[in-house]
C-alpha cells in the first residue's frame, strides 16, 4: 500500500467523517469518493492479494456470555484494566474459534488487538500492552476508560453480537 502526505486541516477533515473506531482514512476517502470499498477494489486488481474472508460466527444469546462473568471475578479485578482483560477474556472462552475477528479493531494508527505483545508496541507509543487471559491475544491496555469502553462493545460486535448485546456487556466495565 501506498503512503501519502497530507496537511493537518485535511486529515482533519477526513478523519471527522470517521463512521466507526478503526476506520482507516484510505476506507473513508473510498467511501466519500464513491469508490469501491478495498475488498471490491483487490478483486479488479489481480497482483493484490485477495481479501480475507471472515470466518462464520455463531453467537450465543448475550445471557449465556453474561452468565458466563461471574460478578465476584469482575468485582476481585484491579480496577478498569482487569475488567476490560476479564470481560475480553470471557468473550474468548466464548467464542475462541472467531476471537480472531477482533484483531479488525484498529485506530487510526495503532493497533488495539494484536496476537503478540511486539507487534502493538511497535503499533505507538505507550501501548501497554497486556495479554487477555487464557488467550494468546494481546491488547494495548493505556487508553481511557470510554475508549475501553468502546473496545468491548466493537469486540463484542465483530463476533456478531447485535448493537444492544454489545451495549450490555461494555456497560459491565
Amino acid at each position: 500500500m501506498k503512503q501519502i502526505e497530507i496537511d493537518t486541516e485535511l486529515y482533519r477533515h477526513i478523519a471527522s467523517h470517521t463512521k466507526y473506531i478503526g476506520e482507516s482514512a484510505s476506507d473513508i476517502l473510498r467511501r466519500l469518493l464513491g469508490l469501491n470499498p478495498l475488498a471490491k477494489a483487490a478483486e479488479s486488481v489481480p497482483k493484490q492479494k485477495p481479501a480475507a474472508v471472515p470466518k462464520p460466527v455463531t453467537t450465543p444469546p448475550i445471557t449465556k456470555v453474561l452468565e458466563s462473568v461471574v460478578s465476584t471475578e469482575l468485582d476481585a479485578q484491579k480496577g478498569k484494566v482487569g475488567r476490560f482483560l476479564y470481560l475480553l477474556s470471557v468473550l474468548y472462552q466464548c467464542h475462541p474459534d472467531q476471537f480472531d475477528n477482533v484483531l479488525r479493531i484498529r485506530g487510526r494508527n495503532r493497533l488495539y488487538f494484536a496476537t503478540c505483545e511486539q507487534e502493538l508496541e511497535a503499533s505507538g507509543n505507550s501501548t501497554n500492552p497486556k495479554e487477555v487471559p487464557g488467550s494468546g491475544y494481546w491488547v494495548i491496555t493505556n487508553s481511557n476508560t470510554s475508549k475501553k469502553q468502546a473496545m468491548l462493545k466493537r469486540a463484542a460486535l465483530e463476533l456478531g453480537y447485535t448493537k444492544l448485546d454489545a451495549e450490555k456487556l461494555r456497560d459491565l466495565l
